[in-house]
C-alpha cells in the first residue's frame, strides 16, 4: 500500500465513523415524529406534603454561593418540609460566605445547615454521598452552585412522581449568560441539541437519558438501590442515572419547564468542562454497558445506551480527519483516485443529519430560532477546535487514567457589561497544553485553505476553513488570559 493509498484509507475510515455517529441524528428525528406525542403525565393536584432534601454542592464559588442559597431558600414550598444542605468543600473565601448565608437563612427558620469538607474526597460525588447520609428528605433536588431553580421548582417536578417506580425528573438547561459573547451563545446552541431533541426524544421513546448533574429531583430511595453516587468516574451524575434504570426505575424528562444557569465565559473554562463530560461519559461506558448488554432490556434499548455512552469516539476521528485534509487535496490533484473522490460525496450526509438535529432543537422551543441556527457553522468549527482537548479525554477515559474534577469556575455572568477577567478566579485559569497544539494545527490547516484556493477545489474550501478557524480560535482563546495576565488586567 502506497502512502497516498495509506492517507485516503485512514481518511475514509474516519469518515464513516463519523458518518455512523452523526446519522444517529436521523433516528433521533424519526424518533422525535413517532413519539411527540408521548408527553410525560403529571398529577393534577399539587405535591406539597413530601419533604424534600435540596443539595447545593460547592467549592470555591465565591461570586454564586450566596444566590444559589437565596434562590433554594426562595422556592414556594413549604419551610417545614424542606430540608437544605450547602455541601460546600470550599478552602477560599465562600466558606464564610456560606456560613453567614445559612446563619441568616437559620434566623427566619430554614431548616439549613453547612456540610463543609476539607479533604475533597470523591469530589462532587462524595459531597453528595456524604450528605445524603443526613438527607431528610424522601425527594432530593440537586443545584450547581451556577443555577437558579424557578420558585416554583418543586410543585412542578414533584407533580410527575406519578408512580412509586419513578426515580427521578430532570428540567432543561436555560442559559442566563447565553447572550454574553460569542463564545456562549455557540454553547447555548451546542447544549440545545442535547436538551430539546436527545433528552425529550429518548424519554419519550422509552431509552435511557441521564440526570444532568444538577436541575433535577430524585427519590432517595432510587439513589440508595442504584447504590449511591460513585467516585470512581467524573460524570456520577451519568453513572448512577445508567445504573437506576439499570435497576427498573423510571426516569422523566420536562423539556418545557427550564433552570436558568451560567454558561462558561472563556474558552478554558469551557476545555475544562467538555473534558470532564468526555472522559467521564468514556469511563462510564467502560463501567457499565458490559451491564447493558447482559441485562434483559429491549435490543432497541441497548443500541441506543450505546451510542449514549460512546459518541464521544468520534473526536479523535474528527482530529485525524483534520489533519489528512490537508494531504488530500494534493493526493487528489496528483493521483487517478477521481472514483474514490467522487464516492467520499456520500459522507456529506454526517453534515446534513447533524444540521437537521440542530435546526430542529432550536425550531422546538425558540421564536427566532431561524437567527440562532445561523451559528450552525461556528459550532461546527468549534467541534472542531476541540477536537484536541477532547481526544485527550478520550484517551484517557480508555486507559483508566485517573484526574481530578475540575471545576468550572462561576463569575455570576448574566449581563452584557459584566467582566469576568477582572474577578478572582480568572487568575486561576491555567493554560492547557493542548493550545499550543491548537496553534500548530491551525497554521498547518491554512496550508489546506491555500492549497484548496489555489488547485480550486471550491467543495473543499468551507471544510478546510472550519478545520482552520476552529483550531485559530480555541488557541487563541486559550492564550488570551495570559496575555492579558501579562497587560496586566489582573484579577481581583
Amino acid at each position: 500500500m502506497t502512502i497516498d493509498e495509506l492517507v485516503l484509507t485512514s481518511y475514509i475510515f474516519s469518515l464513516t465513523v463519523l458518518l455512523v455517529f452523526s446519522s444517529h441524528g436521523f433516528i433521533m428525528l424519526y424518533y422525535r415524529n413517532k413519539y411527540q406525542r408521548n408527553i410525560p403525565k403529571e398529577k393534577t393536584e399539587e405535591s406539597v406534603d413530601k419533604k424534600v432534601t435540596v443539595q447545593i454542592p460547592l467549592y470555591n464559588e465565591m461570586y454564586v454561593a450566596e444566590r444559589i442559597i437565596d434562590a433554594v431558600c426562595a422556592l414556594d414550598y413549604p419551610k417545614d418540609k424542606l430540608d437544605i444542605q450547602a455541601l460546600d468543600d470550599s478552602t477560599d473565601e465562600t466558606v464564610e460566605i456560606v456560613e453567614k448565608a445559612v446563619a441568616e437563612k437559620r434566623k427566619m427558620g430554614f431548616n439549613i445547615r453547612s456540610i463543609h469538607r476539607t479533604n475533597r474526597k470523591g469530589f462532587k460525588a462524595g459531597a453528595l454521598k456524604e450528605g445524603l447520609k443526613s438527607a431528610e428528605g424522601e425527594f432530593v433536588a440537586i443545584f450547581d452552585a451556577d443555577f437558579i431553580p424557578k420558585k416554583d421548582f418543586l410543585k412542578k417536578t414533584l407533580r410527575y412522581f406519578t408512580s412509586e417506580k419513578i426515580g427521578m425528573v430532570q428540567t432543561r438547561w436555560e442559559h442566563l449568560n447565553e447572550d454574553f459573547s460569542m463564545l456562549t451563545k455557540v454553547q447555548a446552541l451546542a447544549l440545545d441539541g442535547h436538551f430539546v431533541i436527545e433528552q425529550t426524544v429518548r424519554n419519550r421513546a422509552g431509552f435511557f437519558i441521564n440526570f444532568n448533574g444538577t436541575g433535577g429531583v430524585w427519590r432517595k430511595e432510587c439513589i440508595e438501590d442504584a447504590g449511591n453516587w460513585h467516585d470512581d468516574t467524573i460524570t456520577e451524575d451519568l453513572d448512577l442515572s445508567y445504573r437506576a434504570q439499570l435497576r427498573g426505575w423510571k426516569f422523566i424528562y420536562l423539556r418545557d419547564f427550564t433552570t436558568p444557569s451560567e454558561l462558561p465565559s472563556e474558552i478554558n473554562s469551557l476545555k475544562a468542562q467538555q473534558f470532564r463530560w468526555t472522559k467521564g461519559a468514556i469511563e462510564t461506558a467502560k463501567k457499565l454497558l458490559p451491564l447493558v448488554w447482559k441485562s434483559k432490556m429491549p435490543m432497541r434499548v441497548k443500541l441506543q445506551s450505546t451510542f449514549h455512552l460512546t459518541n464521544n469516539l468520534v473526536f479523535p476521528f474528527i482530529l485525524l480527519a483534520g489533519i489528512l485534509n490537508v494531504p488530500l487535496i494534493f493526493i487528489k490533484n496528483s493521483g487517478p483516485y477521481d472514483g474514490v473522490f467522487n464516492f467520499m460525496s456520500v459522507f456529506a450526509l454526517a453534515f446534513i443529519s447533524s444540521f437537521l438535529l440542530y435546526l430542529y432543537a432550536q425550531k422546538e422551543v425558540y421564536p427566532n430560532w431561524r437567527k440562532k441556527i445561523t451559528l450552525f457553522p461556528i459550532f461546527m468549527a468549534g467541534s472542531m477546535g476541540l477536537a484536541v482537548n477532547n481526544s485527550r479525554a478520550v484517551f484517557e477515559g480508555l486507559i483508566n487514567r485517573k484526574s481530578e474534577f475540575v471545576r468550572t469556575p462561576k463569575f455570576k455572568i448574566s449581563g452584557n457589561d459584566d467582566d469576568y477577567m477582572v474577578k478572582k478566579y480568572f487568575k486561576s485559569i491555567k493554560i492547557d497544553s493542548s493550545a499550543f497544539i491548537e496553534l500548530l494545527l491551525a497554521i498547518y490547516c491554512l496550508i489546506g485553505v491555500l492549497a484548496s484556493i489555489y488547485f480550486l477545489e471550491i467543495a473543499a474550501i468551507p471544510f478546510q476553513l472550519m478545520f482552520f478557524f476552529g483550531f485559530a480560535t480555541v488557541s487563541f482563546l486559550s492564550f488570551k488570559p495570559a496575555i492579558l495576565k501579562m497587560k496586566g488586567k489582573h484579577g481581583k
